[in-house]
């Protein structure tokens, strides 16, 4: 049989349920293997060796009782302040929301996942704890703003982890790591404690390995049931431009292969205004980073600082602009969700960039990464609703590509049901794809 390690976060439930594991043994192997394994893709920079056993003691007989999880830094523990992926305590220690949900599931947090700095960037080349590796090549990036949460499900660390989605946050690093990203909408948890608290646009993520182990993971941070129901006859509706036709052949080629294996009724559709989106994403966005201290500049990298302090220049004028956009961008796609269950482009638009050169080429040309990678995700945000990336394959250059689905507000349940019937549908190919660090 197989280490229990590389058991899904459901299996490792029932077997801890059922008496077959030991919770104490499970989080050991946990610890041993992030020592064993962490050290080139830097995903868990931060281990409790001491506090995740006291919190195993007292972890109540929920329904992820005695599971090992990592948390991304932008949540605060009762042991442990958040910083948001710099040298800094930004969020004094204290059980922020969804740490209380999962904890009250019976969810041990084993270690803090690493982040892109502050959380802004998609490829997790700049953090306080040192840059990301993707578990299927070291030399390339793990993704941002969540890559040590993907990259410790994808290398077989942990089961799940806890992460968060600004702009594509949750969603990137799974498609980069070949795992499950679910964005949850937006303030369907509470939000004290996490860095998410400042924003209109973030809402905490989960990755796993596949559909079933998020949902039971989401459950446990919504507290309420995500009830499964069949992915078949479902109404997908496409985007063409730009989402599927500026991206790289490969991924376009594999997300259009699994969408005909689902059986599902295709058509195109149209969001009004979405020319205007990345301009509204951004003059707000930037508006609510708001304006960091000189001690806290001081001890950011160039590329976040730079980001910083140009946003603090950007004219006021153009906030109430950007809501007016968003709102008829909000009402558009409410309305499509008449005739479709769902949108579908792939989630990236290329592979994983070397982490010593960011950038990805496109139909479009050659691009720093975030700028493609956000445009490809930032819909989701802009509007609060659910969304989520699974693995649909690996590319020639041997890393994963990822498919993108959005839903309807608090439209969990039906995503991860579109989720597992393509896993039935391919036999589970794409989510059972084990990088080599894993092997």
């Amino acid at each position: 049989m197989s280490h229990p390690q590389d058991w899904t976060l459901r299996q490792q439930s029932e077997a801890l349920r059922h008496g077959e594991l030991n919770a104490r043994e499970l989080l050991d192997m946990t610890i041993a293997r992030i020592n064993e394994r962490d050290s080139t893709i830097n995903s868990t920079p931060v281990v409790f060796n001491k506090e995740s056993y006291d919190q195993l003691n007292q972890a109540p007989a929920g329904p992820l009782h005695g599971v090992p999880i990592t948390v991304k830094d932008m949540f605060a523990l009762p042991w442990r302040a958040a910083r948001n992926g710099t040298t800094a305590d930004l969020i004094p220690a204290g059980a922020s929301g969804p740490y209380r949900n999962l904890r009250d599931a019976g969810a041990v947090v084993v270690g803090i996942a690493n982040q892109h700095e502050l959380g802004i960037g998609t490829t997790g080349t700049q953090s306080g704890y040192g840059r990301m590796g993707n578990p299927w090549n070291p030399e390339r990036c793990a993704g941002g703003s969540s890559g040590g949460s993907a990259s410790a499900v994808s290398a077989r660390l942990v089961a799940g982890s806890l992460a968060s989605d600004s702009g594509g946050s949750t969603r990137l690093p799974a498609a980069y790591c070949g795992v499950v990203g679910l964005k949850l909408t937006y303030g369907s948890v509470p939000y004290d404690g996490y860095f998410g608290a400042a924003t209109t646009f973030s809402a905490p993520g989960i990755i796993t390995r596949d559909g079933s182990d998020a949902r039971m993971l989401a459950a446990a941070l919504l507290q309420r049931p995500l009830p499964a129901q069949s992915g078949s006859g479902l109404r997908v509706g496409l985007i063409r431009d730009p989402f599927w036709d500026d991206v790289d052949p490969e991924v376009a080629a594999a997300g259009e292969m699994a969408l005909r294996a689902t059986g599902w009724h295709v058509s195109e559709v149209q969001v009004k205004h979405l020319e205007l989106a990345g301009a509204a994403f951004l003059s707000r966005l930037i508006a609510e980073a708001g304006m960091p201290t000189n001690e806290l500049l001081a001890t950011l990298s160039v590329p976040t600082r730079a980001l910083l302090l140009a946003g603090m220049l950007a004219p006021a004028r153009f906030i109430p602009r950007a809501d007016r956009v968003r709102g008829a961008i909000r009402d558009s796609l409410a309305k499509s969700f008449h005739t479709v269950d769902f949108l579908c482009w792939p989630t990236s638009p290329a592979p994983a960039p070397p982490l010593d050169d960011p950038h990805v080429v496109i139909p479009s040309g050659r691009a720093q990464a975030d700028l493609p990678n956000v445009r490809q995700t930032r819909l989701a945000n802009l509007t609060g609703t659910p969304a989520i990336s699974i693995p649909v394959g690996l590319h020639s250059s041997k890393l994963p590509m990822g498919l993108h689905f959005i839903g309807p507000w608090g439209g969990e349940a039906r995503l991860i049901d579109a989720a597992e019937h393509l896993e039935r549908v391919t036999d589970r190919e794409f989510v059972n794809l084990t990088p080599p660090i894993a092997r």
